[in-house]
């Protein structure tokens, strides 16, 4: 079959510029770009700008890290347990029955330190870097390894604390008691100077959650801080910083000044080069051709249409309205004829009761795969069936009652 038209072009499709949709295109990238490197940029922030230790030994933290299980034995053994995260109110909830307790304030500044341990009587840092301890002048670092070590020590409250597997251990200074371990390397350093005692351990591994429970941590804990009534625990942070000049830094002040810039010219340049070299389409151009199309191609194209929709009630239609034309041609009938009619005469034709084919020819069409084979088959037998009676000879006798 040999189909010739003339396919007019489309108006929309040829009319539309297509610089327009390349500009929409590339400010919809430009828009994803954006937003990627915007994310980044505050991941990267975030990540520089929040303190690593932030959650570590909080008296309210219930991770791994936090120390809330040390808080509760506390609390449990009748102290008062305050958490601060002002220096402010922790310095004015210091009195002489209080116990000042707090991790490593590395968002202050030496000045901010001595201001806010000066009312103490008892000060335990759970952390301590060499700054700090260069500014108590308690020791330095010191190496050494983790195996269990016991008091050996003066200090009465660790007599019966046990053994405890420090992470890290101090070199104590002169006049400085050391515990658990020996002059040279302890974890706990202890130093008491005209009435005010100030304890320096690190307590990462120690009195956090998951590991509170091991040796004698909790026995520890307590010996440290369940001496007073009262625990103004001061969580350091950054929002309470009194270091002006050394803000926490960002990634705009870790990078060079031009460094912006660059990049900026960097994107334009890259911007000006893509509308500079890419590729340009001119208009749609509409070329009439005749086209050929087998008539099996369009059978197996909508064949195969058919089948991917799944759609078998189209399907049977199309197989039952086949028939119906051939039936009525076979027949004799006219191509008008309706399936009632073509029904009657195949009737008529194989001697069956009329009404018998009404709902093969004309009934309700098949919902499934099983059902469209069945009724494909069918239809196939009632054809054959026509055919057959056409070349058969006539069997018909009298009846001798009919004379």
């Amino acid at each position: 079959m040999t189909l010739t038209h003339d396919a007019p072009p489309s108006a929309s499709t040829a009319e539309r510029p297509p610089r327009a949709k390349r500009i929409r295109t590339l400010v919809g990238w430009l828009v994803v770009a954006a937003l990627v490197i915007g994310g980044a940029v505050l991941m990267l922030r975030v990540a520089v700008s929040a303190p690593a230790w932030r959650d570590a030994l909080d008296p309210e933290g219930a991770g791994d890290t936090g120390a809330m299980a040390l808080a509760e034995i506390l609390r449990d053994q009748g102290v008062e347990v305050n958490v601060y995260r002002s220096r402010t109110e922790a310095r004015a909830a210091i009195d002489d029955d209080t116990t000042l307790v707090m991790a490593n304030p590395v968002s202050l500044s030496d000045d901010g330190v001595n201001e806010l341990i000066e009312p103490a009587d008892r000060v335990v840092f759970l952390s301590a870097g060499t700054h700090l301890l260069t500014l108590l002048d308690m020791g330095d670092s010191a190496p050494g390894s983790s195996e269990a070590v016991t008091a050996q020590c003066d200090v009465p409250e660790f007599a019966k604390t046990g053994s405890i597997r420090p992470d890290r251990l101090f070199s104590p200074a002169d006049g400085v008691e050391g515990c658990f371990g020996d002059s040279d390397a302890a974890a706990v350093l202890v130093d008491d100077e005209d009435g005010v005692r100030r304890s320096v351990v690190d307590g990462a591994r120690l009195f956090s959650n998951a590991y509170l429970a091991e040796n004698g941590n909790a026995a520890l804990g307590l010996a440290l801080l369940g001496q007073t009534d009262k625990v103004a625990w001061y969580v350091p942070s950054y929002d309470d910083t009194d270091i002006e000049a050394e803000s926490p830094e960002t990634l705009g002040s870790m990078t060079p000044d031009w460094w912006t810039p660059a990049i900026l010219l960097l994107l334009l340049a890259g911007v000006a080069a893509a509308l500079w070299r890419g590729r340009r389409f001119g208009p749609l151009v509409a070329e009439t051709l005749p086209v050929t199309v087998r008539a099996s191609e369009t059978m197996h194209g909508r064949a195969r249409l058919t089948a991917k929709a799944a759609d078998s009630a189209h399907a049977a239609e199309a197989l039952r309205d086949g028939s119906r034309r051939r039936l009525a041609r076979r027949l004799g009938l006219a191509v008008t004829a309706t399936p009632d009619e073509i029904a009657d005469a195949a009737s008529d034709r194989l001697r069956i009761p009329r009404g018998t084919l009404q709902t093969l020819l004309a009934g309700p069409l098949p919902a499934d795969d099983p059902s469209l084979i069945l009724f494909a088959r069918q239809l196939t037998e009632l054809e054959t069936s026509i055919d057959a009676s056409r070349t058969m000879p006539d069997t018909h006798t009298e009846d001798p009652r009919d004379r």
